[in-house]
């Protein structure tokens, strides 16, 4: 590991390699992991990893955790690389695939965190429950229609049930300085979803 980064379980944005690819905030990285309820051999799925931030902060807390980051774009499965190198995160496996395909050949998860779905929410839980329906989950929504589907989990009732269902929105605002003066700018909010399988 690099000896001038300091690890703690949060890590700036600023510290992370970025590129045109979309990245969760620190801020809602922080909540989202803690809904996690992650354990010290946990196995993580990062669905939609894109720069790699959550699969990097994760596997920062143990070197037990194992983390598959999976990103079917190409331009960010180079930045998932390049931030693992750079934080000497060995415990991050990336899989470059499209979910649910890109999942048949992982081991059994017994967390997820779904950063970005490609349209295929609904798919990926399916398979994500196949491989333990026990398992905890959390997605990130910024859109009206992800955030529907989220909605709709609960009461979802065919290929997959859940307990200990939530859904928050977060916003988050920051404080700009602009010349003289502190100016208020809002980043977009998300929502949380957040719940744990329930063998049917």
């Amino acid at each position: 590991m690099n000896s001038n980064h300091t690890y703690y379980a949060s890590i700036p944005d600023s510290e992370f390699i970025r590129g045109k690819v979309p990245m969760t905030k620190e801020e809602i990285r922080q909540i989202s992991i803690g809904k996690m309820k992650l354990t010290k051999d946990a196995v993580v799925y990062d669905v939609g990893s894109g720069t790699g931030s959550v699969a990097v902060t994760i596997a920062g807390i143990s070197d037990q955790i194992q983390v598959y980051a999976i990103e079917r774009k190409p331009e960010a499965v180079d930045l998932i690389r390049q931030n693992c190198e750079k934080f000497g995160r060995r415990n991050v496996e990336i899989v470059e695939a499209e979910a649910p395909e890109g999942l048949s050949e992982l081991p059994a998860p017994t967390h997820a965190f779904i950063g970005g779905s490609g349209g295929h929410l609904q798919e990926i839980l399916t398979s994500l429950y196949q491989k333990n329906p026990a398992m905890q989950v959390v997605i990130n929504a910024v859109s009206m229609e992800t955030m529907q589907e989220c909605m709709a989990i609960e009461n979802h009732t065919q290929e997959y049930q859940v307990t200990d269902y939530s859904l928050v929105q977060v916003g988050v605002t920051r404080v700009r300085e602009i010349g003289a003066h502190h100016m208020l700018q809002g980043e977009n909010p998300v929502w949380i979803c957040t719940f744990r399988f329930r063998q049917i």
